[in-house]
Parts: C-alpha cells; structure tokens; sequence
C-alpha cells in the first residue's frame, strides 16, 4: 500500500509533535529502502521512527538489518547526535522533510514517498549530498550534487478546497470518479469511499452530475480530509492478500478487518509486516539458490560414482579377457587375435608418442606389450582396484555434501525463527540510568556516565532520598529513593553498587569504601574560585562511611508490569528480583564479549524473553571494565512462579 497525502499530513503532524527535543541516538539500515532512527531526550523514553520509501511511522518493533542500505553510513557521519527539529509536507505532496540541526549543522532528509520512492539528503541549501537512486525525467533530476527539484505541482490543494474548485466537474465530459481522482490526486480507495458515502453512482459523467451532488461530493470530500488530518477518525487494517491500514472507513467492510489503535500503530502493522516478509523472501530465495547448488552437485557427484563404477569394471571384463586369450593359445597382447578379442570388450590397444595404451572406454591405461599377458592383466587389476578406490573418495563427498543439504533444508523451514523483530518495550524513566531494587524493594538509580551523573542529582534527587558516592576518583552518584526508613541491608546494597560501578572494577581495587550523605550535603556549584567537572558535586559536612567488602555484581532479567527488564546490581537482591541472572566479578572477558555470552546463557533458560532484549542493552547494563562470569542460574521470581503454578 502507498501513502495518500492526507495521511502523510496527519502523520507529519502527529510525529513532529511527539519528537520535540529528541536526537539522534542511533541510526540502522533496515533494508535498501528502510532506514530505522533511534530518538533520544533526557527525560522522556526512546523513540524509534522508521522512514522507508512506503512512508514515515513511529514503530515498536526493531527488525535485524535485512539488506545493506547504500545511505547508511554517510546519514550515520552526517545526523548521529542533532536534533530533529522538525518535520514538514511540501504542500499537498507526498514528500516529507525532516530538518537536522546541531552543533553549527543543518541538513534536510527529504521521503518521496511515491512511485518507487526515494530517500535523499541535502544540505539546508537543498543541495543533493547522497540519495537511494538518481532520476533523469523529463521534468526534473535528481543526483549528488544537484539541488534538489520536488515534482512539478498538479491537481488542487486538497487542504485548501473551496466549492467553486469543483466548478470544472460540471462541464467535463470524464467520469467524475476520474476527474476526481486526477484533479484531487487521491487514491482510488479514497475515491470510491467518497462516492459511496455521498451515495453519487461514480461512473457518472460529470457534467450530468447536478449541483446537490456536486455539493454533496465536495462536503463529503472535505469531511474526509479534515477527519484524517486531524486524527478524528478510528483506524482499521484490511487483511487480504494485501493487507492495508486506513485511518477512516470509507465504505462497507464485513471481512478481514481489525481495528487498530491508531493509524501509526496500524502502519506500524502492516509497513513492519511488509518489511519482514520481503525479508524472509530475500532470505528464502537466497536459500533456495544454495540448495539448488547442493543438489546439482549431488547429482553430479553420483554421476561421477556410477562413472568410475562402470570404468572399474570395464577394466576388470578386459583384464580377464587376457586371460581367456591364454587359454586360447594367445600369448602376446599384440597377436591379431588378441586385438579381437579387445575389441568385444570395448577396448584396443594404440600407441602415443612411443607409449603403449590400452583404451578402455575413454580410460588410457599404460602398458607393456612385450610383458607378459599375466602381467598387462595385473597392470589393469590394479588400475580396476585403484577406481574402487576412487568410488570411496566421492562417496565420502557426496555423504558430506548431502549433510550440508539437509542443514540448510531445516534452516529454511525455520527461517520464520532467523527472522528476529525485536518489540521494543517502552522503558521506564529509570531504565536511562544504572538501576535496581534493594531487597526491601526501594528504588535505586545511579549514573553511567559524567552527563547522566548530573541529570541523577539535578533532576532526581529530592529531600528524602541519600546519596552515596565510592571514596574514589571515577565514581558515580547513585541515589536511594524515598529512603527515609531504608534498612542496613538496602544501604550496604547500595554502597556495594556504587563501589562496582566505579573505576575500582576495571583496576580490580578491591577494599575501596563509599559513603553516604543528605541530599542538603551535596551542593550543585564550585565554592567561589573553584571550578566543577560536569558531573561532579561539592559535598559539605559528615560522610558516613560502609564498606561493601568485595566486588561482585549480578546481571538478571527482572519481571516488570509490561514485560521483562534487564539491570545489573548487587547479586543477594538481583538473585532475588529476577528470573535468571549471571554473577560477574573483574577481569576476564571484554565487556563486549561476556555481554554476548550471558544473553548466549539466558537464551538457554528463557529463549522467547532474551531473543526481544538487544545485545546493546546487554551491554549497555555491565560495568566498565573485564568481567569473569561466574555462575548463570535461575532466579528466585522464577522459582516463585512455579510454587505459585503449583498452588494453581
């Protein structure tokens, strides 16, 4: 399905209002003509919005690359970390700009979303700096280094429609359904949803439409237009052969319909589905090409067997044949007689280049004719026994090959699985930090970074809270929430994960302290003269000092309202909180490579909850640093749904 330009407004519209104050995170190359952006802000949750030459949408599923995509890589160079400023349609067009800027900046992706459809990026003069495909027509081109040309305007502003624009209708002798189409530039399903709702039969010619008609049309036209452009309308998805997402509906459906949230999440839908079914079908095809190749080689293979099979036991006829020549009296290979008597078995003897032959079938076996006929006999027994052996060889070939052929048989009757669409989970404000739960289930948040260190104490921490900080350079903040009658347990808890956390795992200081202050303690400003690091505080008066004792951490998978939640902290309250956890200590493996072995472990344990959480936010949770693992197992809240199962 395609984008109609009423939608694309409602769409520009509705998109621009909810990434206000995102940037770039991330950028990822979907398919040739999909490009997925990952939106940051500091307080609000990620946003992901794919852009594809079908159209623009906010999804919730993120979907493995499929195909390269040629603009990747210089839209990384050019946009990761400007804002997305804004979004706009150019006039009633099917065409979006989205407008970049930062740190001195501008750049403009234009969406045609078209035809085939395009992806262009320009710098803010509208100069072309990389696109998804040229276009020579004869209106307009499009290429690198040219400015970019939006298609010559057609047909009326459907935004701006006044009664009198409909006058022409009255004395064209087109079909009105035509006319209307040609002149509105709305697709046939909005066409034909117009008329039946106007109750007007569209095949009539337009100059014997009567004016009430034509009034009728044009209210319903407008209707229409301002329903979907401002999102007053109850969206469905179509489900045919093709399955389609409109936001109003246009006539009577009794079949194959859903409803859907909204039209985004219903693009989101049907775009997605779109996007990972041609997937599975490059997948597929680039499969079956393997197969195919497997299979010819197969039956090459037990050509090449049934070849030598036969060779062997040609030469086996002949070599018996001399004997038979003895016990005719025959003693010299080269007797007239003898050359009789090859030639009944297929063969003769010839002579190349001063070299004695005897040709069995194509096979030339070299030979001494003055020796003996028992001696040429055992020359051929043994070239016989030597393509015995051969047989063996190809066989042993063909076994393997035939092992391949069946792996990637089973691979592709699973492919479904290969295909992996990861749900992106909307995170809570927390998740942007490091955080956990102490084992009395008060909230804990902390920094990763110099950035996220301030925003932790200057956007979160309020007056019953306590800060902790590791009596070590390279330390973050972490704060205990509402932590007015937290325990010794919670406290050392936190203590444990502030020291982790720190510059001591990565240098495996073992014995560092942290300590804890009053939210009062911890001023925001340098005292006067002095200058503060970002991410840095001045504190003021008593520390009061614990000393965690080791340093250990846990990974685990924790049940959250809305799914499932990775984090990593002291391993007595992850062990007790998750449903599978890992415990890490310093050194050993890049953080890297033992995020990837734990998601590896966990998949083991709970395959369909790990597969949706990324390998990025697996790394995203671990200390900076090595890390050994340890021990991989269960967790306590999945053990708790099972006595509860069982109580069931």
């Amino acid at each position: 399905m395609g984008l109609a330009g009423i939608e694309l407004r409602y769409l520009v519209d509705t998109i621009s209002e909810q990434v206000q104050g995102y940037y770039i995170s991330n950028i990822y190359g979907i398919t040739k003509d999909s490009i997925l952006f990952k939106l940051h802000h500091t307080e609000k949750s990620d946003l992901f919005m794919m852009v594809s030459t079908s159209g623009v949408w906010l999804t919730k599923v993120k979907i493995d690359q499929i195909e390269p995509n040629r603009l990747l890589k210089r839209l990384r160079n050019d946009l990761l970390r400007l804002k997305l400023k804004k979004i706009e349609q150019i006039g009633a067009e099917r065409i979006a700009y989205f407008i970049f800027e930062g740190f001195g900046k501008e750049f403009v992706l234009v969406g045609e979303f078209f035809g085939d459809g395009n992806i262009l990026l320009c710098n803010k003069e509208m100069k072309i700096l990389a696109l998804q495909h040229s276009i020579e027509v004869r209106h307009r081109k499009l290429s690198v280094g040219l400015e970019y040309a939006v298609p010559p305007n057609k047909g009326l502003d459907i935004f701006n429609l006044d009664q009198t624009d409909f006058d022409e209708l009255k004395t064209t002798d087109l079909v009105s359904a035509k006319w209307f189409g040609r002149t509105l530039g709305l697709p046939k399903k909005y066409v034909e949803g117009i008329f039946e709702i106007a109750k007007i039969d569209p095949k009539k010619i337009g100059n014997i439409l009567t004016d009430e008609e034509i009034r009728e049309i044009f209210e319903t036209t407008k209707k229409i237009v301002s329903d979907v452009v401002s999102g007053n309308h109850e969206a469905i998805i179509i489900k045919n052969e093709k399955s389609e997402v409109i936001p109003v509906k246009l006539k009577k459906i009794e079949n194959n319909v859903i409803s859907a949230e909204s039209f985004i999440d219903g693009l989101d839908i049907v775009f997605t589905d779109n996007i990972v079914r041609k997937g599975k079908s490059i997948q597929s095809s680039g499969s079956d090409k393997k197969i195919k190749e497997l299979q010819t080689q197969i039956f090459e293979q037990e050509k090449a067997i049934q070849t030598v099979k036969e060779r062997s036991k040609n030469v086996t006829n002949v070599a018996n044949s001399l004997y038979q020549m003895i016990s005719c009296g025959i003693f010299s290979i080269e007797d007239s007689s003898a050359e009789e008597i090859l030639a009944n078995n297929n063969a003769k003897l010839t002579n190349e280049k001063g070299i004695s032959l005897i040709i069995v079938q194509d096979e030339k076996i070299k030979i001494n004719t003055k020796s003996s006929l028992q001696s040429i006999a055992s020359v051929l027994f043994n070239e016989a026994k030597k393509q015995s052996g051969a047989i063996k060889s190809i066989e042993e070939i063909k076994s393997k090959t035939e092992k391949k052929l069946e792996k990637l048989q089973n691979k592709t009757e699973s492919e479904q699985e290969i295909m992996i669409v990861t749900e992106i989970r909307k995170k809570n404000w927390y998740e942007r930090y490091r955080w956990f739960n102490t084992s009395d289930d008060f909230l804990v948040v902390g920094g990763r970074d110099a950035a996220s260190n301030s925003a932790v104490v200057r956007k979160h921490l309020v007056k019953n809270d306590k800060v902790f900080h590791a009596d070590i350079f390279g330390s973050p903040f972490f704060i205990i929430k509402n932590a007015e009658n937290a325990s010794d347990t919670s406290m050392n808890e936190v203590a444990h994960a502030t020291v982790c956390f720190s510059r001591a795992w990565r240098e495996g200081l073992y014995g560092v302290k942290a300590y804890w202050v009053y939210p009062e303690q911890v001023k925001k400003s340098a005292p006067s003269g002095e200058f503060l690091p970002k991410g840095s505080f001045t504190i003021e008066g008593q520390r009061n000092f614990i000393n965690p004792g080791n340093l250990r951490l846990a990974v685990g998978i924790i049940p959250q309202e809305d799914g499932f939640a990775l984090t990593c902290g002291p391993p007595e309250t992850i062990k007790k909180n998750s449903i599978c956890y890992a415990i890490i200590e310093p050194h050993g493996l890049e953080m890297v490579d033992a995020a990837k072995k734990i998601k590896i472990e966990f998949s083991k344990i709970h395959e369909e909850i790990t597969k949706k959480i990324s390998i990025d936010d697996f790394v995203r949770i671990m200390p900076a640093g090595k890390s050994q693992i340890k021990e991989i197992e269960v967790g306590d809240a999945e053990k708790q749904n099972f006595t509860d199962d069982e109580l069931d």
